[in-house]
Parts: structure tokens; sequence; C-alpha cells
């Protein structure tokens, strides 16, 4: 979601700040913007279109300064205009860049109007920007402090004022929001990546710290107002990670790079290992009696799956919560279960609420799934499994979702073993399942010219239909999912039994049926629902094991898989529902990489 960067130097640092938002253009974003403060004066230039716009405008304007801050916004409160684009100023003294809602900026408003300032923008953050000017005798450190003790909800800022012209001020609470240590300067982002080149020190903010930011040092305050040493850790944020290469866009680059992150993801010698998720894992895993799992949009589909897993493999009960819904409903607590909060950034603010809210229950066992060792789900769970993505660029998931399935299939052997429920012969068979996954993937990966050509009748639908059984059901999910996001067609996906109980009331002619359809104990059914679209006209396009015997004719349109692949299977039929996602937006001519509307890493409720 909204992007940060802020610098203070002995040097131009325009061309840093610019830098770290084309780093961090990934995670989506509708205005831009940068300030700075030139003799004494605040200035900035802002857009409403691309991070190469804004930086035409700064080179036209030939803005230079060695103190600025910049933001690439995703709107909240207020459209995506030029003046709700950050940076936000009060009086031309104040400048701040925000993610995050302030969820009390409507009372704060109406107060600061009545001290006489002006709202220009329809911006939660603008009041922010007044809140810090009103309380400002000098300090900016002091007047921020002093002012983010008054805001509700969530927030990472960077501030900075035109009389302290080598100074920059952050504060976080809810959003994330890092300290970048260099040489003769220092800098702030929302991501260690957006600074990658410039410096791979960082201290990672905690809930309620403020940053004091100049040249040659860095203060931190707690939320208590007390000076505290924050540990500074190396953190390789390779600028090379975002590089396209000869790929069309990052989703089709990301896509490729599974078979490789899955062989990243997979633990070498022992797989099954409870020391993979931790110091005192083992205890915990022998101990617990069920599981919750929470997570949002892909992740849950992810943690849907793994419900299948952990339920079949280790005979745990297993429940899976969309995470902005639980914390704001009434449960029943059970000390004895294991939290799991799946999330690619780990700063998905629904999951970290939700994770909280967990704890305050009483749930003592936490554990998160992520791609990110430093992000504040990994910190805030006392186990955690790491997966091997590295970063992804597209707004949607692809690689993170089959690597967080590595992950939780491994989980669920590794319990599974604890609990004295794995055999040798199975451990070994899915063990070898696993080793050769990457293999299979590639396989996978060939059928694409097949699926360009499903893509090119899809562009011209606006409705279709996933169906999957059983553990495929969350595949065809994260399928419908896919082609919303990307190519804007609206689908749903169901259960394929459930198509008797009202979705067959939309099949026609002109409704594309997208159906996976493994070798596994639930085929004949699902060949049955197959035939009741067929039956109405319906246009099936079927995802099928090579041994189904489903094969092509009038309505029935059949892509093979290379092989059937057991419980490991949803790893494989997911693949080709992202290809066709991908080929069909192409075909459509949206912007794959960052679809309308949408952000990476929702940082906001």
């Amino acid at each position: 979601m909204c992007g940060i960067v802020g610098a203070v130097a002995q040097r131009n640092v325009v061309p840093v700040l610019l830098e770290g938002l084309r780093r961090l253009e990934y995670r989506g974003y509708d205005s831009c913007g940068v300030a700075a403060i030139v003799d004494g004066v605040a200035r900035r230039a802002r857009s409403v279109s691309r991070v190469a716009d804004l930086s035409e405008q700064v080179r036209e304007t030939k803005l230079e300064a060695v103190t600025g801050i910049a933001h690439t916004r995703w709107a909240t409160h207020g459209a995506p205009v030029t003046h709700n684009a950050h940076p936000i100023f009060s009086r031309d003294a104040i400048a701040v860049v925000h993610n995050g809602i302030i969820e009390n900026y409507e009372s704060l408003r109406e107060e600061l109007r009545g001290q006489g300032y002006e709202f220009v923008s329809q911006t939660d953050t603008e009041v922010i920007a007044h809140l810090v000017h009103s309380v400002y005798r000098g300090d900016l450190f002091e007047a921020v402090r002093n002012a983010v003790k008054r805001l509700h909800g969530a927030y990472a800022i960077a501030v900075f004022h035109k009389d302290e012209p080598h100074r920059v001020v952050g504060a976080r609470q809810g959003s994330p929001l890092v300290v970048g240590v260099g040489e003769g300067e220092n800098f702030l982002a929302s991501d260690a990546l957006a600074l990658a080149g410039n410096t791979d020190r960082f201290i990672f903010l905690e809930e309620g710290d403020v940053a004091d930011v100049k040249v040659d040092n860095v203060r931190v305050a707690d939320r208590d107002g007390r000076f505290v040493e924050r540990e500074i850790r190396l953190v390789a944020a390779y600028g090379g990670a975002v590089e396209l290469g000869p790929y069309r866009h990052f989703m089709q680059k990301e896509i490729f790079e599974q078979p490789r992150a899955i062989t990243d993801t997979i633990p070498g010698g022992d797989p099954f290992s409870p020391k993979l998720f931790g110091e005192g894992a083992e205890e915990v895993l022998k101990f617990i009696d069920s599981i919750l799992i929470l997570a949002c949009g892909t992740s849950s589909y992810a943690g849907q799956t793994a419900k299948y897993w952990l339920e079949s493999v280790a005979q745990i009960p297993t429940q899976v919560e969309v995470a902005s819904e639980y914390r704001y409903r009434s449960s029943v607590p059970n000390p004895n279960a294991l939290v799991i909060v799946i999330s690619q950034s780990g700063e998905t603010a629904d999951t970290l609420a939700a994770l909280k809210h967990a704890q305050t229950l009483g749930h003592r066992h936490t554990l998160a799934v992520c791609n990110v060792a430093t992000s504040a789900m990994v910190r805030q769970t006392s186990l955690s499994f790491l997966t091997r993505a590295g970063t992804e660029i597209g707004v949607a998931s692809t690689k993170a979702f089959t690597t967080q399935l590595v992950a939780m299939f491994v989980l669920a052997c590794t319990i599974a073993r604890l609990h004295g429920r794995l055999d040798k012969t199975q451990e070994a068979s899915y063990l070898h399942q696993l080793r050769h996954l990457p293999a299979a993937l590639n396989s996978v990966l060939a059928l694409e010219p097949q699926i360009i050509a499903w893509a090119e009748e899809f562009s011209r639908k606006e409705n279709a239909l996933f169906l999957g059984r059983g553990l495929h059901y969350p595949i065809a999910l994260e399928g419908a999912l896919k082609l919303k996001e990307i190519s804007y067609i609206h689908a749903e996906a169901y259960p394929a039994g459930e198509l008797k109980h009202g979705p067959l009331a939309l099949v026609t002619e002109a409704m594309p049926v997208v159906t996976v359809a493994p070798n596994d104990a639930l085929l004949e059914k699902l060949k049955s629902n197959i035939q009741e679209v067929r039956a109405r006209g319906g246009q099936l396009f079927v995802f099928a094991d090579a041994d189904t015997r489903i094969v092509n004719a009038e309505g029935l349109h059949v892509i093979r898989m290379p092989e059937h692949y057991g419980l490991l299977s949803p790893i494989l039929h997911v693949v080709p529902l992202q290809l066709l996602a991908y080929h069909t937006a192409c075909a459509r001519g949206t912007d794959v990489d960052k679809p309308r509307n949408l952000a990476k890493s929702v940082t906001v409720e």
C-alpha cells in the first residue's frame, strides 16, 4: 500500500526519494509526491500519474535539497486528485506524508477549524499536519510526540518543518516504518527495499515509537516518551529484486519463478523438524490440541487449503477465519490452540490486529508464516516459518501463495510426526513429492501456449464460474480472485457440489465454467457436476489430470495436467489458473501489475 521515503543528508536527496518511490511502486498507488526544504522554503511536486511523471516535474523545476520526504498514496479519504496527494502542508511550514487511517480525524478537523486552520483536502492526513503545526514551539520532535498522542487509528508518518532544514521526524502506530542508518545521512521508509543501495542498516520502529532523524544521529522515543536504544539490523535489500528482466510483467516473471521459490522454501536436511519453526517449537507443537488460522485474501485461501492437510495428515482440528472479521465478533478462545497468521508482507493491518486480538483473549501460542523476516508479524509471534519467495512485485500474489502452501504442508507433516501420526513410509512419500514439486511445476508451466488460446476467448467475457471439490475448492476461489483482480472480469467460485443449490441458474453458453479436476476420490462426483453444466449449454474449461478420462468434446475444453500429485496437487493446479488470469488480462489490456483500486501490502483496515 502507500509508500514513504524520507532523507536527511549532506547531498541532494531528491533522487534518493524518487528512486525509493520507484522501488515501492509495486505496492499500488494512485498519486505520488515529493517535498523538500529549499533555502528555508517548503516546496513540493505532486502527480496523479506515475512516479515517472513526478520525476519529470522535479527535473523541470530543478528541485534539489538535502532534506525531503516523498510518498505514494492509495486513496482512502478523498479521491485520487492532486490536492489530496501527499505531502500535505500546513501553512507552508509543516509537511507530512502518512500511511494508515486516522479514525478520529473528523473531531480533530472541527477542533482545528475552530483554531483558524483551513482545510484544502479531503484527507484525514491534513489533520496531522495542522495538529503538529498547532503544537509546534520550535522543536519538531516534541511537536510530533505531542501530536500523535491525540491520534486514534493507524499511522506511519514522516514530517519536516521548514525552519529545521536538517531534520525529519517519523512515528508509527499500526503501520510499518523503518529508519535507515547511513554515514553522514539517515533515512525513513515504509519498506527497507526503498533504500536499497543507500544503506543496509535498519532500525525497525516498534508500536508507538517516534524517531528524530538528523544528518549525524537518530534518536528514538517509545510510546511513553522514554528514549530507547533500538537494535540496528543488517538487511540486504537488493535493488535487483525489482528488475523485470525479459518478462512482459512482474506477475508473469513471478509465476515462472515459482519452481525456484519453492525449492528455496523447502527446508534442506530434515524438512519436518520442529526446529524450523523456532526455539521451543517442539514443545508447543506437541502440546496444542487445535489450530486457528487468521489471514486475508489470497493468504486466507492458503489457510483454507492447509485446513485439509492439517486435519487429514496431522489429524488436528483446524479453523480458518478471515482476519478482518475475527476481531469484531465474540469467539471462544482455546488457550491450547496454535494461532497461525499468514501474510506475504507480514504487515497486513487486519491480520496484525487479529493476532493482537487473539493474544488479548489468552492465545499464547502463535506462529507466523511470512515472506519477510523483519516484519511486524514475525516479531510479534513466538514462532515463525519464513517462506523464500523473494520480493513479489505484482499486486496479484502468485509465488507468495504457493510458498505459503509449501510451508503449511511442512507444518502439517511436522505436527503429524510429533503426534505419532506419520509413519516412515508415508513420511518418505511426502518428502519425495516435496522434492519433486519444482520439476512438476516446470511441466505445468509448459502448458502456457494452450492457456493463452483459452485466454483469448475469456477476454471477451464479463463473468465466469470456478468449480473445485475438497482441497481444490480453495484453489478455485484463488483462481476466481486472480481473474477478478487483474482482468476485471466478475468471477465466483463454488464447491462443485453446490452448483444445483443456486449457481446453476447462471449457467448459459455465455458463462465460462472453469473446473479443477484432479484424479482424486471426488473425481466421479465432479464428473457429474460437469455433466450438469453441459446439459445447460454451459462452456466448460477443465484442467484435468492425465488419467481422469475427461476428453475434449462440444462445450468441453480440456487441458491435461502432467501428473496427479496427491495431497500436493493444489500447488500444481493453481499455476494454470494464475496463467489464465494473467493472459486474459493481457488480452484485455489492463494494468496487470498494478490493478485499479488495489494495493500490494494492505496496511489499513
